[in-house]
């Protein structure tokens, strides 16, 4: 099921996007879609008046997009996570996985404008694969109890700025965190239809030159193991989100690549997941 907010910022509203194309307002089933909705068996509630019929059918022209949750209450980040990524950046193969967080008032949706920083002059792409949390979890014990957290998978995208990056200073936060820094969306593919996370192709290209072209089979570390990893050392609340890294094909690891600048339009797309356009602009 793809599950999805549209509207005005701040005003979205939940909705379906049903597999023969048709948009249904979930409104008389939930507010939002949020770490609540999830809790408490929302997907279950939404599959369950979609079969029922009755819900209203939505017009999706000229209507936005939002991110596929409201309000996560993280956002984890796992760097360095694609061994090509890895080697293009001249790092080595790390022993476990590299942690970072980034604000979730980054969050906007997959269509949204994306700011570069005031500032700027490194701004970069980085595709990754989204994974949204369904029920709290810690100190999971593996892999499979980590699978029955999940809620769904999304497109991500983890703008980064490298100099504020790793010029500035020995955390990445001041270089993750710029506003408008994580589209997330179109939807929320929920874990039961989304298959297998480790069999999804990732692209990006910008200005219509391909960029990024991997596939989430090389990982490092496989989702499941990252979140049963991450549940070891925080708790897992119903709506964060986890982006699980990007492949090869960063400006940083592409020496002479021009980095983003205001009027160029990035594309990036997950088998299944659905795609994302943004043009960025100027802070």
């Amino acid at each position: 099921m793809k599950l999805l907010r549209v509207g005005a910022p701040g005003e979205e509203r939940p909705a379906v996007l049903t597999d023969d194309g048709r948009l249904l307002d979930l409104s008389s089933v939930a507010s939002d879609i949020d770490g609540a909705f999830l809790a408490s068996g929302g997907a279950e509630r939404a599959r369950a008046a979609v079969e029922a019929g009755g819900l209203s059918e939505l017009d999706p022209d000229g209507l936005r997009i939002g991110a596929p949750v409201a309000r996560p209450g993280k956002i984890i980040c796992v760097g360095l996570n694609y061994r090509d990524h890895a080697a293009e950046t001249g790092a080595a193969i790390p022993p476990r996985p590299v942690v970072f967080m980034k604000d979730p008032g980054t969050v906007v949706g997959p269509y949204d404008e994306v700011l570069i920083p005031r500032g700027s002059v490194k701004t970069d792409w980085e595709v990754e694969l989204g994974v949204v949390i369904g029920r709290r979890a810690r100190y999971l014990e593996g892999p499979e109890e980590a699978a029955e957290v999940i809620a769904g998978y999304a497109v991500s995208h983890d703008v980064s700025e490298r100099e504020f990056q790793l010029e500035y200073s020995s955390q990445w936060d001041l270089g993750k965190s710029c506003e408008t820094f994580n589209p997330i969306g179109p939807w929320l593919v929920t874990a039961d239809e989304a298959g297998d996370p480790q069999d999804l192709r990732l692209r990006l290209s910008v200005n219509g030159v391909k960029r990024q072209h991997g596939h989430t089979r090389d990982m490092i570390f496989p989702v499941h193991r990252i979140v049963a990893y991450l549940s070891q050392y925080m708790v897992l609340e119903p709506g964060d989100v986890i982006n699980t890294g990007t492949p090869a094909g960063v400006a940083l690891g592409l020496p002479g690549t021009p980095y983003l600048r205001p009027g160029d339009t990035v594309d990036l797309e997950i088998d299944g997941l659905g795609s994302q356009r943004q043009i960025f602009g100027q802070a």
